[in-house]
């Protein structure tokens, strides 16, 4: 892909793209699952794990080798089937209003697999798991033990019935770049510092999130990543591109984000509370689960403008409970090492596949 459809991509994903549609065309779709398939016979892979590359759904079940995931976040069945996420404020269809067996984002994938010859993919959940799903996240958060999240099966139909989970730990990007001087000089001032990071929402979301955070008179650091946002800076709004996030959150006290699973374990790690403003069902259930835990707060994106986000942001920076309660969770990543137990969790299912063969 090249830059201009490379932006298209993003600009399809889930959350932000139509539903209707599979973010890859039938030909890229078809040429990325046939190459990818090809690679894995010639190389004699016996496992593929993988972020958001959903066509290796299709390409390793060509190749009938496990697919090993971890970008599903909260977006589990382990938790909705417990009534533990909330439904959706922002539903794509009502075909969303279930969390069950909602089929958007499926059409370009239920084409190639007929043409396949190989099962389509059960539902929109389906979509974001492998055959092992690494639950990236500390059992403290969810309140489900690491044993009951290692026995759940599938029942009916919504799943591949190959599907497995396991916890690991938080995994987040911690991106090797340095702190821009300006970012820094804004660290560096007295007064609550905001850090508004909605790097997956459209350049006008972000404006207006900045708009109605800055009129609450703190200080405002924005990652403005692919937007050019840079007319939003002032006096009290600074604007960076791509930021090393672990090393700014630490450093405020309060972020805002889309709620990405990266965004709030990277603000978590840091015993930083979040205004989460999700865009997607993945987002949703991320957000709702750590405002359970008193550390965060689901903010409609419907109520960007509206004058309540203001109010938000005053009470969170004024109420110690909620920076208290990111601490507690901040202490539980603290006893994880989240990359070393997924290697750990992908060495024990690749042994239990050899077993069971």
């Amino acid at each position: 892909m090249d830059t201009a459809r490379s932006r298209r991509f993003v600009l399809d994903v889930v959350g932000i793209g139509d539903p209707g549609q599979s973010m890859y065309s039938h030909d890229e779709m078809r040429a990325h699952v046939f190459a990818e398939a090809e690679y894995f016979h010639r190389e004699r892979v016996q496992a593929v794990v993988t972020g958001f590359t959903l066509t290796t759904l299709l390409s390793t079940r060509m190749a009938g080798i496990p697919l090993i995931t971890q970008h599903a976040g909260s977006y589990i069945p382990p938790l909705f089937e417990r009534g533990m996420l909330p439904e959706p404020s922002r539903p794509v269809q009502p075909a969303n209003k279930t969390t069950q067996t909602p089929r958007i984002f499926l059409k370009e994938f239920d084409v190639l697999c007929a043409e396949l010859g190989i099962p389509r993919i059960p539902s929109f959940p389906a979509l974001l798991l492998g055959d092992l799903s690494l639950v990236t996240e500390a059992p403290e958060v969810y309140g489900v033990s690491a044993a009951e999240m290692r026995a759940w099966r599938p029942s009916g139909e919504a799943y591949w019935p190959t599907t497995r989970f396991e916890y690991t730990g938080p995994i987040f990007a911690e991106l090797d770049l340095p702190v821009p001087p300006a970012v820094e000089e804004a660290l560096q001032r007295q007064g609550p510092i905001v850090y508004v990071a909605i790097t997956s929402a459209s350049a006008q979301l972000v404006r207006d999130v900045v708009a109605e955070v800055a009129s609450t008179g703190v200080e405002v650091i924005v990652a403005g990543t692919v937007h050019d946002v840079s007319d939003l800076a002032g006096p009290k709004v600074t604007v960076g591109g791509i930021l090393p996030s672990h090393k700014i959150m630490p450093r405020v006290d309060l972020a805002v984000s889309a709620g990405g699973q990266g965004s709030v374990q990277g603000a978590m790690a840091a015993g930083t509370p979040v205004i989460g403003i999700p865009l997607q069902p993945e987002q949703y259930a991320n957000v709702s689960l750590l405002q359970l835990k008193g550390a965060a707060r689901l903010f409609p994106e419907c109520d960007v403008g509206h004058g309540r986000l203001p109010a938000l942001v005053r009470e969170m920076t004024a109420q110690q409970s909620y920076r208290t309660a990111a601490c507690a969770i901040q202490a539980a990543y603290a006893a994880r090492n989240g990359p070393a137990l997924s290697a750990d969790a992908i060495l024990r299912h690749l042994g239990d596949e050899t077993l069971s063969a």
